[in-house]
């Protein structure tokens, strides 16, 4: 199957070709022809299925197929992503395969000024993409019209709601108009999803083109045991052992990104941090360096990292595991994409054995374990309860995930992400 017999039209098929894409992949075989026929859709992909040109194309063409009657632009399709990086990477796609049509986009995110963004709203838009915050900092400032929208696409849902965006959602659906065609696309399943779903979609089409909460089998996993103060020792081992190139380094907290990156600076490594706290010109610098391979290592977190699209990624590490399980697939997923082999690797010390057995009965695997003989595990040290990135250390503990301290965890975390989530 190739893209001309999806039912595109002329001017974007040439963008598509422009770009080296022949055949579409399992979702854009999918999903593209339910989208244009008018039906709402509920999609369950990993990240690097393809899945932006997915809804991309699709919309483009609905809109090029009702040209609006007037010459003023008004808003017709708003795509909502959880972080900046997904909006501004969502943004450029829309570009691509829009380049031959009349539409004009734009994107809105925080952590930059908003009066460029009203100055552009005001000349007129077909399509916004937008983080939930920020849009509705321009609904508070009736900046943005969103009366007349057709489309509604929710990419990332299970993130969005992860990061505590539900409340803002409501608030946005609540002001669009009823008659709309709405896209929901997520990585995993929850209940949380589906009673968005629920609420959200009008008799859906359901889209899955991988299994649910599975890792990509593209991807090699594999689990260093190693003690927990000689995890940042044995990554540098790797590294230069490897001669890695190119490494997607995961921590837990803010504070643990700046501090790896600047220990593998020591150690000789290029490495930059991407988190929350960062403005978001230094996000972007620290991106286009790792992409362009100025420097070897990209140390981020999970916020920061999703959205995240790089072509052939060789390496992700887990540099501490995440302790909800879901986010491990996330993580894993930035590589082995679109066909490409890659390679995860956990290191993972005695803290973490709790967390590593929610994520193999998660995706449903034992994970390779290979310790390497340097770095071999003492046994006499013991299980510590983990730091979540608050003053105490109260997160949950090897042994009893299911203890208070577990609990404590993951409200702290749900709390953080809650408070992050509005300066998007």
């Amino acid at each position: 199957m190739s893209f001309t017999t999806l039912g595109l039209s002329a001017p974007i098929l040439k963008a598509i070709q422009e770009q080296g894409y022949t055949e579409p992949t399992p979702i854009q075989k999918q999903a593209i022809p339910v989208i244009l026929s008018r039906k709402d859709i509920l999609a369950g992909a990993q990240t690097g299925t393809g899945k932006t040109a997915g809804f991309t194309l699709p919309l483009l063409e609905l809109l090029s197929r009702a040209k609006p009657t007037k010459v003023e632009h008004h808003i017709r399709a708003l795509i909502l992503t959880p972080t900046r990086e997904l909006a501004s990477q969502v943004g450029e796609s829309v570009e691509v395969y829009g380049k031959y049509l009349p539409f004009k986009s734009t994107v809105i995110f925080g952590g930059v000024k908003i009066n460029p963004q009203i100055i552009q709203l005001r000349k007129g838009v077909d399509i916004i993409i937008a983080t939930p915050g920020r849009l509705l900092d321009h609904m508070s400032q009736k900046t943005v019209d969103l009366s007349k929208v057709e489309f509604l696409i929710l990419d990332e849902a299970d993130r969005m709601l992860d990061m505590g965006f539900i409340n803002d959602i409501r608030k946005i659906l609540a002001v669009l108009p009823s008659q709309r065609q709405n896209l929901l696309f997520s990585a995993t399943y929850s209940d949380d999803i589906k009673k968005l779903s629920d609420r959200l979609l009008n008799s859906p089409t359901l889209i899955e083109v991988a299994r649910r909460n599975i890792a990509s089998e593209t991807v090699k996993q594999l689990v260093h045991p190693v003690d927990r103060e000689r995890k940042r020792e044995l990554l540098s081992h790797l590294i230069v052992a490897g001669d890695w190139k190119q490494v997607l380094v995961f921590t837990r907290t803010k504070h643990g990104a700046n501090r790896l990156s600047e220990q593998l600076e020591k150690d000789g490594i290029s490495s930059a941090a991407i988190h929350g706290n960062k403005s978001q010109n230094a996000r972007t610098k620290a991106l286009d360096d790792f992409k362009k391979g100025l420097v070897r290592v990209l140390v981020a977190t999970d916020i920061a990292a999703r959205g995240i699209d790089i072509d052939q990624l060789p390496h992700v590490v887990n540099f501490e595991l995440p302790n909800v399980p879901e986010d491990y697939v996330h993580r894993i997923g930035r590589t082995g994409r679109a066909g490409s082999q890659g390679e995860a690797i956990s290191l993972v010390c005695v803290d973490e054995n709790e967390y590593l057995k929610n994520i193999e009965k998660l995706i449903n695997k034992d994970i390779q374990k290979q310790v390497i003989k340097e770095f071999k595990p003492d046994p006499t040290i013991k299980a510590e309860p983990i730091n979540m990135g608050g003053n105490s250390r109260s997160g949950n503990r090897a042994k009893g995930g299911n203890s208070r301290g577990s609990q404590a965890a993951k409200q702290s975390q749900s709390s953080s992400r809650s408070s992050s989530g509005r300066r998007r």
